[in-house]
Formats: C-alpha cells, sequence, structure tokens
C-alpha cells in the first residue's frame, strides 16, 4: 500500500503544481517508499496522548475550509480502538461559543484533518479521517461517553466526535518556533527560583558575617 495520507491528497490539481515546482518525480518515489495505512502506530497514540489540544479542519456545503482549535486537558483526544482495519479517535466535545460551525459541517460532510503540535520538540502529525458525531443526549451514548470521559474538567459535554483515521503523516520540523506552556516552563522555573532563593540566604549570611571597620 502506497502513503495513504499523501496518495489521498494528491489530485491532479496537486501533481500538475508538484510538476510547475519540480517536486513531482521525487514525491512519486517518497510515496513509494513510505507504505502507511490507516492504523497509528505505538508512537502516534504516545504522542496524540500527550497532546492538549489540536487544530480540526472542515468543510461545508459553501466549500470553504474552516479551522477550530479544540483543546483539553493532556489526552483528552484519544485512540479507542480500532474499526474496519483503522485506528478510532475520540474526544469530548465541549461547548465553546456557540456558533456551531464545525458541529454543522460534520452534517455536509464527514471529512476531517486533524493537526497536532508538538512546538517544544518540534514535531506535527496530520490525519485524515471521517468523523461521527454523537450527542450527548442521544440513547445509547453513555459508553462513547465513559470511553472520553475527563473526571474532574468543568465543561459541558454537549457530544461526542469519533474519526475513523484515513491516513497520517508525520511533518518536517522545519520553520517550526519553540513554543512552552506554562505547565512545561514550571519545572525550569522552580530550579531558578530555588537558586535564587539559595543564592539570597547566602549573600544574607555573608552581610551578617561583614565586619564593618569603625573610623
Amino acid at each position: 500500500m502506497p502513503h495513504r495520507y499523501l496518495a489521498e491528497l494528491t489530485t491532479p490539481s496537486v501533481e500538475a503544481a508538484q510538476k510547475e515546482y519540480g517536486s513531482h518525480s521525487a514525491m512519486r518515489r517518497m510515496m513509494a517508499g513510505l507504505h502507511t495505512d490507516g492504523v497509528l502506530g505505538e508512537e502516534e497514540a504516545e504522542f496524540i496522548g500527550e497532546r492538549d489540544g489540536f487544530y480540526l479542519g472542515t468543510v461545508g456545503e459553501t466549500g470553504w475550509p474552516y479551522v477550530q482549535y479544540r483543546g483539553g486537558p493532556p489526552g483528552f483526544l484519544r485512540v479507542l480502538g480500532t474499526e474496519n482495519g483503522a485506528s478510532v479517535l475520540g474526544w469530548a466535545d465541549f461547548r465553546g461559543n456557540r456558533q456551531y460551525v464545525s458541529a454543522g459541517n460534520l452534517k455536509a460532510s464527514n471529512r476531517v484533518s486533524l493537526f497536532l503540535m508538538d512546538y517544544v520538540h518540534r514535531q506535527r502529525l496530520k490525519i485524515l479521517g471521517e468523523a461521527r458525531t454523537v450527542d450527548a443526549r442521544e440513547e445509547g451514548a453513555a459508553q462513547l461517553l465513559e470511553q472520553v470521559a475527563l473526571p474532574g474538567y468543568r465543561a459541558r459535554v454537549e457530544r461526542v466526535i469519533t474519526v475513523r483515521v484515513i491516513g497520517y503523516d508525520w511533518n518536517c520540523p522545519q520553520h517550526i518556533t519553540p513554543r512552552w506552556t506554562q505547565a512545561e516552563l514550571k519545572p525550569a522555573l522552580e530550579r531558578l527560583q530555588k537558586e535564587v532563593e539559595d543564592l539570597r540566604e547566602e549573600n544574607r549570611r555573608l552581610r551578617e558575617r561583614l565586619v564593618i571597620p569603625k573610623n
């Protein structure tokens, strides 16, 4: 099987652009050497489990793409298992600004794109999939809600969204500017604060020992 992610996206227009800019042959060779399908590996599952957010791309009836950031505690996006030979992702969709653009688009087309970023290590994982929306009020939604439950997280779950993975791709780190969250910076800042406090204490002791000569 070829590189499923790129195979799905390589339309005649994309091939024409590759030929125009001189990358078509290189892309053909790369796709022939990378065999992927919709089954995520351990590396992908671990990466997904560490994320506290991702970007979700949907398309509505007008053809305009829409990108929305979905966030939550680390691990709120989960690999739920496999279905028909493909991995299935799922997350609790919380009440937001109530525009419901993504929710509405998913009624028009179930095709989605997920973009997951790790700014610290300059990594990004891209996923194509087919989404299914389950309203939290529906009969039979309890099992899915249990799978994506986030105990202690204060947010209203309106629906559960699952995505059957069609293909995925790791992107190169070029042009990714490293960024750190407060949680990621906290250990380093605590060490620096401890060093500052130790230096202040040492300085205080030295000042107490200092003998000022009398005139």
